[in-house]
């Protein structure tokens, strides 16, 4: 017996979604990180794209040109004029060949650009490990509200099955002539109040698992519970925010600054000289006026080409001042994440504190208010107090249940905010 229990806890398990299988699934096949991982494959891609820039270019040509008078196929030497040797002339000429461009010196610039792409690879990695950590606390939290309102959802329905049976009760008083009918009116209206909360309740589950469902790119129906162990919170801000430095949205601004430095090296490249060498080989092809015969010519050339710009009236000197702008904005990024992140860890730490008092406080509340109304119920039976006095009783009993299993989760929420502020879901 005791292994058909153990085959049939099994199946369940297999059948219910747990949090941590959501999770998985969701960074393998969400469409947000497919969007993450896309960005980061473009800035790899744009790396590679300045690499071989260095190289420069090979390129294939060929032209067909009609001249209105003859020319020659290849230019004229002296030496080709003084041998006496017929000199081939044509109206229509072709050339194939091959030319081939590279960048010598550039002032660093190519390089720069190259430690810039390199750079922009390394933040786009980042970003994406950013994103998966904001997709786990929305997972996460979700989650929890989900357990949290079918909690709630079920003592909601023991609620409006109590107060059904105590309409069944006083319509049967009635009868008897012991309670009045107004009594019963009251009764079936509270029952009715009820049972319109447990389907409000089962609409909000059905939204949050839609959303949900959004979030993880797959339908989910069923929920393994989670267990929740409370603990009186005693966290340090000095020692979380000492942490920062080794944060992902720290280093992402650390490679913002670092990036700015390159792109103002970049922009000072421009005052240098810039070095290129370019070369060709081919073949001019052309029909001779003079004989009506095909002929051909090689042609070949090398060369370097420095270019150095005196004047631009300031182009340069504003592309460096634009750099040097845009590292002071990473600077003031960078100190406005540190500061932004003080103040999170702060008003993560206080959620968990304060969810920590608001579980233990309405936890003797529920323990009191149950007591009451025993209390209350005995007064009612023995026409000691009004119907009014025990449906108000009970309401603030099923009210004060929903907060106890509310604060349980929201404790939850907030130490997996905390998990996400020092980005510790994806190391989990």
């Amino acid at each position: 017996m005791k292994y058909i229990f153990g085959l049939v806890f099994f199946s369940v398990s297999l059948w219910c979604d747990t949090l941590d299988g959501l999770i998985h699934y969701a960074i393998r096949h969400s469409i947000v990180i497919k969007q993450s991982q896309a960005q980061a494959e473009l800035s790899e891609i744009k790396r590679q794209e300045s690499k071989v820039q260095q190289f420069g270019e090979l390129n294939l040509i060929s032209d067909y040109t009609h001249y209105n008078t003859a020319r020659t196929l290849a230019p004229l030497t002296p030496g080709a004029l003084g041998a006496g040797v017929p000199i081939t002339t044509s109206q229509d000429i072709f050339y194939a060949g091959a030319s081939y461009t590279v960048p010598l010196f550039t002032g660093f610039a190519q390089t720069r650009q190259i430690e810039i792409s390199t750079l922009a690879k390394q933040m786009a990695e980042v970003k994406m490990r950013l994103t998966k950590e904001q997709l786990i606390y929305n997972i996460r939290s979700l989650y929890l509200s989900i357990l949290a309102q079918k909690e709630i959802l079920k003592a909601q329905q023991t609620y409006s099955t109590a107060l059904y049976t105590l309409t069944k009760q006083i319509a049967y008083e009635v009868k008897l002539g012991k309670k009045a009918k107004i009594d019963l009116l009251k009764a079936q209206a509270n029952a009715q109040d009820a049972k319109t909360q447990v389907e409000i309740l089962k609409t909000n589950i059905s939204i949050t698992k839609a959303t949900l469902a959004s979030l993880v790119g797959k339908k989910v129906d069923t929920f393994k519970a989670i267990k929740i162990k409370l603990n009186k919170p005693s966290y340090s801000i000095e020692r979380l925010y000492a942490q920062s430095t080794q944060l992902a949205k720290v280093e992402v601004e650390e490679m913002a600054l670092r990036k700015a430095d390159k792109v103002i090296s970049k922009s000072q490249a421009l005052k240098l000289p810039q070095v290129n060498f370019s070369s060709f080989v081919g073949k001019n092809y052309g029909q001779d006026l003079a004989t009506d015969n095909w002929d051909n010519e090689t042609l070949w050339q090398a060369g370097i080409n420095v270019k150095w710009n005196l004047v631009d009236f300031g182009k340069r000197d504003l592309a460096v001042q634009q750099a040097k702008i845009e590292k002071m904005e990473a600077i003031f990024n960078k100190e406005q994440t540190l500061l932004d992140l003080r103040k999170l860890l702060t008003q993560g730490i206080s959620k968990v504190k304060q969810s920590y008092a608001k579980y233990m406080g309405n936890k003797v509340q529920f323990r009191l208010s149950q007591k009451s109304e025993k209390i209350e119920q005995v007064r009612y039976e023995n026409d000691v107090s009004t119907l009014n006095d025990l449906l108000l009783v009970k309401g603030q009993t099923q009210l004060i249940r929903a907060k106890v299993i509310e604060s349980k989760y929201n404790y939850q929420k907030s130490k997996y905010y905390l998990d996400y502020l020092l980005e510790k879901g994806v190391r989990k």
